[in-house]
């Protein structure tokens, strides 16, 4: 079945938690969350449809995340969206925002946080292969990216159940 819309939906990669009093917008990745980010750029740009819209969290983690994936799709690279209020956006608030993205985009690239994240990949996911859909279901660690393919559906009328899940990737299964 060919997804008519799809959604890749990233989680920043490990951050730092080594300078007291940094406020928590503010923290950057560690060695290991670079090393990822740049293992699930090289993924996305090789193995997922190309973004026609990028939106990502403000925090520092989530840009630099959406980095070396922006470096891969340069000449030119898809418009990014900043928004604050992506920042450990919820759920409802990820989908409230997904509802509002122009319907000649075919393809979104949302970076963001969990706990949102994750549930909202979990909500969308409404068929999939089982063992991946249950991998997704047990944990969406940091650095993880699922991609969901929407059949008719419009943006505005994005609802849980309406995805399939096409693939969700750790950056661990990609370190072999």
């Amino acid at each position: 079945m060919h997804a008519v819309k799809t959604i890749l939906l990233l989680r920043h990669a490990k951050s730092a938690w080594g300078q007291p009093g940094l406020d928590d917008h503010d923290r950057p990745l560690n060695k290991r969350g670079e090393r990822a980010a740049e293992a699930m750029a090289e993924y996305i740009v090789h193995n997922a449809p190309r973004p026609d819209l990028i939106l990502c969290s403000t925090a520092v983690r989530t840009r630099q995340t959406l980095a070396p994936v922006v470096h891969r799709l340069a000449n030119p690279a898809p418009p990014i969206a900043l928004e604050k209020g992506l920042y450990l956006a919820t759920e409802g608030e990820l989908l409230v925002r997904l509802r509002a993205v122009p319907e000649d985009v075919r393809t979104v690239l949302l970076i963001g946080h969990n706990e949102g994240i994750g549930e909202l990949a979990r909500a969308l996911a409404g068929d999939g292969e089982p063992a991946t859909l249950a991998r997704l279901r047990e944990k969406f660690p940091t650095g993880a990216l699922a991609i969901l393919g929407l059949r008719e559906v419009s943006w505005q009328d994005l609802a849980p159940g309406q995805a399939d899940l096409l693939a969700f990737v750790r950056p661990r299964d990609l370190s072999d």
